[in-house]
């Protein structure tokens, strides 16, 4: 169970990408609605969401990368 770990952490990072995008554009679109000025908000907030998402990301998976030890060449720590 314990090679299970870093799989759920990967899926759990992509569908944290795909939320942060999506929430950042639904609310841009929900600003350009209100505010009558149409590709102005839907891209900030795409871009916002990338942003987010990525760092978000970084700080998921910074702990994988220094959790395993490096292998050599034949596969032993």
């Amino acid at each position: 169970m314990e090679k299970w770990g870093p799989a759920v952490r990967l899926i759990g990072a992509a569908f944290y990408i795909g939320l942060c995008i999506f929430l950042g554009i639904w609310g841009g679109f929900w600003l350009d609605n209100k505010m009558d000025t149409q590709p102005i908000f839907i891209l900030g907030g795409f871009i916002l969401g990338l942003i987010v998402a990525f760092w978000g990301v970084y700080r998921m998976v910074i702990p994988l990368i220094k959790e395993n030890p490096k292998k050599d060449k034949r596969g032993r720590r």
